[in-house]
């Protein structure tokens, strides 16, 4: 569908044909409609089908041919995450290009003129306002922002939040918030607690799932099976005969991400990184150099699993088995965007064999593994037990003897019992007739 086939307002149309976005997403072409009627909307759908935009362009057509107060908030997207609030902010100002809309971005990690100039573009009433829950509900403590006045409320990636903790935090929110507003939810899975706080804070929603937690269909997946020391070598063998260029490598722990950074810079490798322990300015400037082509190749942990909008990726490759498919799906997800090619390179060693079955098992499908070279050695072998990756446990046979079986041990418990009594009994009297031992002293 295109997206002249939508009722978008003109100066949305205009600002799409500038950015050269022709064609709508499956989830853009259910789920804007809907948002545009007025409904509240669950929309499932996995990362990389341009969901930001699927609630952006139909809020920002209402705001502009809507009846909308200009000096308040009048909608409010929730981000788990400061890149993705960022990300978010990008993609309104893009949108928003030629109509009179303005947003804010409101996200912690930042000195306090950052925090001074969100307080004040709040005041004054931006008409969208894309905040992590933490940093909003720390400018509502302290009565610098108003939400009485809302008229849309925007969950993005809300399985995401649930799981950094910020339940209360949003439901706090809501409480702030009119009970009369139109509230749309985005979420890449549907467990329980999602279903459990849809039904708390949206009314009589729509409901749009597309190919809920499967990775597209134009990502190409394979896996080395290997040993934990063989996984630098097999990177080396893949950037000696392709470029380095546009690549993501997830690695399961910060440290994890700083060992193979280090090493990826004596392989001459144009590389940064991107973890926890960087701060808020740290992670803006590596971002940045990625984005603009300065760095080749951003190993990370799964900070950048989620949310981040680049659209050229060509390869991601998983250091390490993520622990469960949720988040493999969301990792790979980071390529073949925006309907281009892309493949996903994942190191399988000996101990995380059974965690990547478990997620071929999920996939429901088998992912091809690619032969080891020649120059790392032999590889373990994949088709293992179902305790693959297991260690065997160090188990001591027991050695029970077994007492010979007597006429007494055939007897009912109660004649046992009777039986003890009497041998008790007889031992202390043949004890109190037996003559004492003198020992002579010498």
């Amino acid at each position: 569908m295109d997206f002249y086939d939508l009722d978008l307002d003109d100066s949305v149309l205009d600002a799409l044909d500038a950015m050269n976005f022709q064609e709508c997403t499956p989830v853009q072409e259910h789920c804007i409609p809907k948002i545009l009627d007025g409904h509240d909307l669950i929309g499932v759908a996995q990362t990389g089908t341009g969901k930001t935009a699927a609630y952006l362009l139909p809020v920002i057509s209402k705001l502009v041919q809507g009846n909308y107060p200009e000096d308040a908030i009048n909608c409010v997207i929730m981000s788990p995450t400061r890149e993705l609030a960022q990300q978010i902010d990008q993609q309104m100002e893009g949108f928003s290009y030629y109509v009179p809309i303005s947003s804010v971005a409101v996200y912690g990690g930042n000195d306090g003129i950052r925090y001074e100039q969100e307080k004040r573009s709040m005041r004054m009433g931006a008409d969208m306002l894309i905040a992590t829950p933490g940093r909003l509900i720390s400018h509502l403590s302290l009565n610098n922002v108003d939400l009485s006045r809302v008229s849309f409320f925007i969950l993005d990636e809300a399985d995401r939040m649930l799981d950094m903790g910020f339940k209360d935090d949003i439901m706090q929110i809501v409480k702030a918030l009119p009970k009369e507003r139109q509230t749309i939810m985005f979420s890449a899975t549907m467990p329980k607690e999602i279903q459990d706080m849809a039904k708390t804070i949206l009314n009589n929603p729509v409901e749009i799932k597309l190919a809920v937690s499967k990775p597209a269909e134009k990502i190409q997946q394979s896996a080395y099976v290997c040993y934990e020391p063989q996984k630098l070598g097999i990177i080396q063998e893949i950037f000696s005969k392709e470029k380095s260029e546009r690549v993501i490598i997830f690695a399961g722990s910060k440290l994890k991400v700083k060992e193979v950074t280090k090493s990826l810079k004596r392989l001459k490798v144009n590389v940064g990184e991107m973890h926890s322990d960087l701060d808020q300015a740290q992670r803006d400037e590596v971002m940045r150099n990625f984005k603009n082509n300065h760095i080749d190749v951003l190993v990370a942990t799964d900070i950048v699993a989620r949310g981040i909008d680049i659209d050229d990726i060509t390869l991601v490759i998983n250091y390490d088995v993520p622990h469960d498919a949720e988040d493999y799906v969301h990792r790979i997800g980071r390529t073949a965007r925006a309907n281009r090619d892309g493949r996903a390179i994942t190191f399988v060693s000996k101990d995380e064999i059974r965690n990547f079955k478990q997620i071929e098992r999920f996939l429901e499908k088998e992912i091809t593994k690619n032969p080891l070279p020649d120059k790392l050695g032999e590889a373990p072998s994949y088709s293992m037990t179902k305790e693959a990756g297991k260690h065997p446990r160090n188990k001591k046979k027991r050695t029970s003897k077994k007492k010979p079986i007597t006429p007494e041990s055939s007897l009912p418990s109660a004649e046992k019992k009777d039986n003890k009594k009497r041998r008790k009994y007889h031992k202390m009297k043949s004890t109190e007739n037996k003559p004492t031992e003198v020992k002579e002293s010498k």
